[in-house]
């Protein structure tokens, strides 16, 4: 065969990848996807927002069209939140990129020590909430806190701490994990073929460090987008700690016109509005930067990741960097959280006679605790499962270059859920699912647990799918048209060529939904159903009523099950699948 008739061969598959592209674009999985995506984020979401304009539509007594709801978001105290989230979620989402870059770099691209427990911890602190955190520190700084029983005077500390500096810190943590999942997927899918070409051309190793950034570019933006919208939507710390400082958040003025008489629907509609557009910045930017541009790197051919050597002060640097680290971000506050759950007489005095077991003996043995661990896992087990499958196929569509405007609009509606603040989706799904409609069509979700996990579901979707964007637009569409060339039907060929290079992603997806489900607040709070309290419900209840070492206790007892379940899951993909998968990308080093 001549090379002429080679080039004819070669010469359709840009035409083929063309025409199969449009017709995944149309295909009927796709529309479902699209269709069951809008039934559990566009509907309940939409249901609520619109009472901006139409004040009353949702108590069924008569509505008129008004903008009048506008005005109270975009004065007074409404306007002091959003301009301060803005602020906080800035500066909280470029914390959350940088530490994530570093932590991993250093995992996933040395050969520093203890890979495992360091990974071990991030997921730690990806389980622990952020009001669980902001407790932690609370206990140990305020003014009759663990550290003034211990005659260490903390309160310059607690008067910077509860302030912007706290929230912008503890959102700023709490975003970590979710970029060290990002980047640390796209850095393990990179062989070492870039930087052997920059070596070659006498480039040094920063230089060389400085070709693979710009490769990575989608990871890193994704990484910026979602701790973005994930501290815009955060409602633990705007309820404890930024409230108790004075320091207005949208998030908590969503709150409070709900909350406080005479109800205001509407005015925290208006608000609801502006998080969800304050949340299309970072995804235009993200558009602008990486639509214009192939960033398709990982092929069937491929050179094992190099890993780099530390030695002297940059060795001794790393261990710093990264013990300073998670000293700030998981052991000072969970030792605040352990220590209050070992104290008897929490909120009075601190000393030896006030340590005790009990509230572990009063948890184990009461029966009520054993039912949420159990419900709770089952449910988050469940939607991790389900927003993984939809998950990935939405990011597959979103992950294209060449994207029609349904493929932009859901993408722009996934990134503007995530800013939705859960209390909002959680009102939405009940104004929504209790309509008479879908009881006439035999939809009874309304009081069930069944709605809870949609509303679970559709608050992780739009985190899950981005989360998987990064890896999915590393895999070039060649692999899977290979196998398609060998004879392998559509479904065969993706198992075979695509999920070798994305199982630890996908692993590292269903993980992350888990761990956020499993102590998820105010959905658990709106939407449980009598009978089946998760976790978070009545750790909640111990709270409010006055029993912190019970609430502390079994948040420890809980946090504790979820990193069983965590290592378990890792160790059977780590004896089960095959070495292959295992060394391309992932959430895990090697040893």
């Amino acid at each position: 065969m001549t090379v002429t008739a080679l080039e004819k061969l070669d010469a359709p598959s840009e035409r083929g990848e063309r025409f199969n592209s449009n017709a995944e674009r149309i295909s009927l999985p796709g529309a479902l996807a699209a269709v069951l995506a809008s039934l559990v984020l566009l509907l309940p979401v939409v249901f609520f927002l619109i009472q901006a304009f139409l004040p009353g539509i949702a108590d069924g007594h008569g509505f008129s069209v008004s903008l009048g709801s506008f005005v109270f978001a975009t004065s007074g105290q409404s306007l002091r939140g959003m301009i301060d989230s803005l602020a906080v979620s800035v500066s909280a989402a470029v914390i959350a990129t940088f530490f994530g870059t570093v932590m991993a770099w250093f995992l996933r691209r040395t050969d520093i020590a203890l890979k495992r427990v360091w990974s071990g911890l991030i997921w730690f602190l990806l389980l622990v909430p952020t009001y669980l955190t902001t407790e932690g520190w609370q206990r140990l700084l305020e003014p009759n806190g663990v550290l003034a029983s211990a005659h260490i005077d903390a309160l310059p500390l607690y008067h910077l701490f509860f302030g912007p500096v706290g929230v912008i810190f503890v959102l700023g943590m709490a975003g970590v994990p979710f970029a060290y999942l990002a980047i640390s997927v796209a850095l393990g899918n990179l062989g070492a073929e870039l930087e052997d070409a920059a070596r070659v051309h006498a480039g040094s190793r920063s230089e060389a460090i400085r070709v693979l950034i710009p490769v990575i570019a989608p990871a890193l933006f994704s990484a910026f987008a979602i701790v973005f919208a994930e501290s815009m939507s955060d409602f633990g710390v705007a309820y404890t700690l930024a409230a108790n400082a004075h320091f207005p958040i949208a998030t908590y003025s969503l709150y409070s016109a709900i909350d406080s008489l005479p109800l205001n629907f509407s005015g925290a509609a208006a608000i609801g509005w502006m998080l969800v557009a304050s949340a299309m910045l970072p995804i235009l930017l993200q558009r602008r930067l990486t639509k214009s541009r192939s960033y398709a790197v990982v092929s069937g051919r491929r050179r094992d990741v190099r890993i780099i050597r530390l030695v002297g002060r940059f060795r001794m640097a790393a261990y710093l960097f990264v013990a300073i680290f998670f000293a700030l971000a998981v052991g000072v506050p969970m030792f605040g959280i352990v220590s209050a759950s070992f104290l008897s007489g929490l909120g009075t005095t601190f000393g030896a006679s006030s340590l005790t077991l009990s509230n572990y003996t009063r948890v184990f043995s009461s029966t009520v605790f054993g039912s949420p661990l159990h419900f709770s896992m089952w449910i988050s087990v469940a939607t991790a499962s389900a927003t993984v499958i939809l998950g990935a196929y939405l990011a597959k569509i979103l992950a294209r270059r060449d994207q029609r405007l349904i493929a932009r609009a859901l993408d722009v509606l996934l990134l503007g859920s995530v800013a939705l603040p859960g209390v909002v989706l959680g009102a939405g799904y009940i104004f929504s699912y209790n309509q008479p409609f879908f009881s006439d069509i035999g939809m009874n979700l309304y009081g069930t647990s069944k709605l809870l996990f949609l509303g679970y579901f559709a608050s992780a979707l739009p985190a899950t799918s981005r989360i998987l964007i990064g890896p999915l637009s590393q895999v070039q569409s060649n692999m899977a048209h290979a196998a398609r060339v060998h004879g392998s039907g559509p479904a065969s060929a993706w198992i075979t060529s695509v999920l070798p290079v994305l199982s630890r992603a996908l692993l590292s997806a269903w993980l992350l939904t888990f761990a956020k489900t499993l102590l998820e607040l105010p959905l658990s709070q709106l939407l449980y159903a009598p009978g089946f309290a998760p976790l978070s419900v009545v750790i909640n209840k111990l709270t409010a009523g006055y029993d912190y070492g019970g609430g502390t206790a079994m948040s420890v007892i809980a946090l504790g099950a979820a990193l069983a379940v965590i290592g378990v899951v890792n160790g059977t993909y780590r004896l089960l699948a095959p070495r292959g998968w295992q060394k391309l990308g992932g959430m895990f080093s090697e040893q």
